[in-house]
């Protein structure tokens, strides 16, 4: 079943207003099903290590992932943003993950040319056998996020 826009957005809103008493960095994870979040799994069945500062949201493909779900996450309260899906050429749609390279290197620079600073929103590619580089991974885009503090930029005020 392909999830719909609402409720990925609806996924989206809870993931960044999880509050906390002292700050810890809130990273949305936009994986696709196939490869990324098949890498996460494989990841916990390894018990591999990794922070547990990530809000996992499965989509098909990374082609899915609309641009707004990123500036919806950042807005309703994450400090950060992932966005992985299958390595170039093993997209199971043939080419989603060529239209994401695509759409996300555009979107980059949205981001840059908006003032968001480097080191909210990461793009990557983990395939299904890469456990320990997802464990890596969130790791990495924790200490970064950690570095520059909680978001304030783009974070709706209530």
């Amino acid at each position: 079943m392909t999830p719909t826009t609402e409720g990925l957005c609806s996924q989206v809103e809870q993931g960044g207003q999880e509050a906390s008493a002292s700050w810890q960095p809130k990273v949305v994870a936009f994986l696709c099903n196939w490869c990324s979040y098949a890498g996460a799994d494989l990841a916990g069945i390894s018990r591999i290590q990794y922070p547990p500062n990530i809000r996992i949201i499965r989509v098909p493909c990374s082609g899915r992932i609309n641009p707004v779900f990123i500036l919806k996450a950042l807005q309703t309260g994450a400090d950060a943003v992932l966005v992985s899906g299958c390595h170039p050429g093993d997209c199971h749609y043939v080419s989603g993950n060529y239209y994401a390279r695509r759409k996300f290197e555009i979107f980059d620079r949205l981001l840059d040319y908006i003032g968001l600073e480097k080191g909210r929103v990461f793009f990557s590619w983990v395939s299904a056998a890469e456990g320990e580089n997802f464990g890596r991974l969130v790791k990495h885009v924790v200490d970064e996020v950690r570095k520059l503090g909680p978001a304030t930029k783009l974070v709706k005020a209530i």
